[in-house]
């Protein structure tokens, strides 16, 4: 088994729900005064938050955050670039935790609320939940606030959790009042608040989110661009071109299943042709089938990613409910535990829900290093819950500052300087079943995850309308294949 199946394996299984998310609620927007304010961003941008619990004891069944967000700033605030960091220390290192909004002003849907792992754990906080925004929330016009944000998170075992020593915490705060130990930043820019000691957010070059496209540096712009048109696993031009189509054995997924590359085929749609990932099951681990293909190079690092992918909710046959993962994702090894050289970018796909999560969910994250016994994560995260059965256009860039992940040419998550790549990596698809429990007949059932293309650009951020030209003008021009990305 390959190093990086390996390490696939592990971070994987004990993901579980590190950013769990339940949306409810809404009303209208009502203002508060609040008595202070940070220093403004020197564009005139400005936040202020204030804080209150109920949950005032030194430990409860889940912690809960009362948050208001106010523009003391003299501009009209995007609320999609927001975020607000309330800072706590874990139970144990294999704790997860479940967000969940129980009322809002503005309405608990255009809330999010994921969890991530600190860099530099304090003796207060090792861990954060990373309160946003999605388009909907709309704006925020100087002097006016978001009104009340009833928030809270539990252990998901639900176990009691202790938040005395939670560096956000005060069991004291009752009533609303500015509180400079919840941090909020615009686009990236820290604005209100001071995060624990040595985990002070890392503003990148220019407050826009997303990331000014920019020109590559000598050396950059090189392009990766692989159209799939090939007639089989077998076709010498897939090998050629440098993908590996996985035989071998070993995790992730259900113990005793197989990686099949006869389960890979090239399927013609309209004229186009896609490649088509199968994977297959008739409850058993000796009848399961799994699939993935990966560049054989790992010599990507900084740039811009891109891929058009089919995600489906459904088997093609056969009973539903399986606990699949449709992905694409770029890694590299993990040569010790806790090694700060690890990397790994994920778009993953859950249609049947798994890892705690009961529906379908679609996560990225963005991956720091990890020990795998004891389990030990330092990641960051982004989901949606909600289907995303169809054709989806996913990108991710990587700059020196910041890692962001677009779906559709929307913003999904921007995560932070803290989880930028340290060596190159290899770029992979593939679709496995986490376990047999969520759908436990032997009926056989197969499911599909398609993929049109796959781009990347070396060294340069482009936007999401910049990918489509640039595919639309590859295409044009006749190109099925180019591999300009000098090897590592």
């Amino acid at each position: 088994m390959s190093t990086r199946s390996t390490s696939r394996t592990t971070s994987r299984s004990t993901r579980a729900a590190l950013a769990l998310t339940a949306l409810v609620g809404s009303a209208a927007l009502a203002t508060l005064p609040l008595t202070t304010a940070s220093a403004s961003a020197a564009s005139g941008d400005g936040l202020a938050v204030q804080y209150r619990t109920s949950a005032a004891g030194a430990t409860a069944d889940q912690t809960e955050p009362w948050l208001k967000l106010r523009n003391t700033g003299s501009t009209t605030v995007q609320l999609i670039q927001v975020k607000i960091r309330y800072y706590f220390k874990a139970d144990s290192p294999t704790a997860t935790y479940r967000f969940a909004c129980s009322w809002a002003v503005k309405g608990c849907s255009v809330i999010t609320g994921t969890f991530g792992t600190l860099a530099n754990p304090t003796p207060t906080a090792d861990r954060y939940l990373e309160i946003g925004f999605t388009p909907g929330a709309g704006t925020l016009a100087p002097g006016a606030d978001t009104g009340d944000m009833q928030l809270r998170f539990y252990q998901s075992t639900w176990q009691t959790l202790t938040q005395s020593d939670d560096y956000s915490f005060s069991g004291t705060q009752l009533a609303y009042a500015d509180w400079t130990k919840v941090t909020a930043q615009i686009a990236g820019t820290n604005v209100w608040g001071t995060a624990p000691a040595g985990n002070e957010p890392t503003d990148p070059p220019t407050p826009t989110d997303p990331p000014t496209p920019t020109d590559p540096p000598t050396g950059g712009g090189q392009t990766l661009f692989d159209d799939f048109s090939y007639t089989s696993h077998t076709d010498p031009a897939l090998a050629g071109h440098g993908w590996n189509v996985r035989s071998n054995s070993g995790g992730p997924g259900v113990p005793g299943a197989t990686w099949d590359p006869s389960k890979v085929t090239f399927v013609n749609q309209s004229g186009n042709t896609v490649m088509n990932l199968e994977t297959s099951s008739a409850g058993t681990g000796s009848t399961t089938t799994h699939t993935e293909v990966l560049t054989k190079a790992t010599k990507f690092k900084n740039g811009t990613y891109a891929a058009r992918v089919k995600f489906s909710d459904a088997p093609k046959y056969g009973p539903d409910g399986d606990r699949i993962v449709q992905t694409f994702f770029t890694i590299n090894d993990l040569k010790a535990p806790m090694a700060d050289d690890y990397a790994e970018y994920d778009f993953e796909y859950l249609p049947n829900g798994g890892w705690g999560e009961p529906a379908n969910i679609l996560y990225t994250t963005s991956w720091e290093t990890y020990n795998p016994d004891p389990w030990q994560a330092v990641n960051q995260h982004s989901e949606s819950r909600q289907s995303f059965a169809g054709w989806h256009d996913l990108v991710v860039t990587i700059d020196d500052s910041r890692i962001t992940y677009y779906i559709d040419g929307a913003v999904f998550g921007t995560h932070d300087a803290a989880y930028l790549p340290e060596r190159p990596m290899s770029i992979n698809f593939n679709q496995w079943l986490i376990d047999l429990n969520g759908q436990p007949s032997t009926t056989p059932r197969a499911y599909d995850q398609q993929v049109d293309y796959v781009l990347h650009v070396k060294d340069q951020v482009l936007t999401p309308a910049q990918v489509t030209a640039k595919i639309a003008a590859l295409r044009s021009a006749g190109t099925t294949f180019v591999d300009e990305v000098p090897a590592s």
